[in-house]
């Protein structure tokens, strides 16, 4: 009996291993409809860095486009608990502690190359598509708009 017991434990397992998951539950990139006009236009080639930063007519817009699009998973106004998605007002954490006033600008625009590279190509691990990519769905102006309402929040 113990024997049959751990056989089907070990089938069952092995059928929910990421490797023999479904991908039915990935997330999926659902475009907004919060209007974007009103947001200064940023052309086609990506800026490397936040080009709205402490631009605070941005803030509503980001918010708007925030709520419908990154809310479900990282929480209304970016207040992430209980939800499944990281803390995005986490990432400026480390900029703070820069004092340097020649660095703080480098560390930023790390963090936002790393904000703007992960909305646009989302994230995968091991196989398992956490995040959607929104490449395509949200445009240069909308990604800048939310990432400054995070930044905003996170002050």
């Amino acid at each position: 009996m113990i024997r049959i017991l751990g056989s089907a434990l070990l089938a069952a397992l092995f059928a929910l291993s990421p490797a023999h998951a479904s991908d039915d539950t990935s997330p999926e990139a659902i475009p907004p409809t919060t209007d974007v006009s009103g947001l200064p236009p940023l052309g086609p080639e990506w800026h490397d860095s936040n080009p709205y930063r402490g631009n605070a007519a941005v803030l509503d817009t980001g918010r708007a486009l925030y709520n419908e699009a990154c809310a479900r998973c990282h929480g209304v106004d970016a207040n992430n608990r209980n939800h499944v998605g990281p803390n995005l007002l986490r990432l400026q954490r480390g900029c703070k502690k820069v004092t340097e006033p020649e660095l703080k600008p480098r560390c930023e625009a790390d963090v936002d190359h790393y904000f703007a590279k992960t909305v646009r190509q989302g994230k995968r691990v091991l196989d398992i598509q956490h995040m959607p990519a929104w490449e395509g769905v949200l445009g240069q102006e909308a990604v800048w708009a939310i990432r400054s309402f995070v930044e905003s929040r996170s002050r």
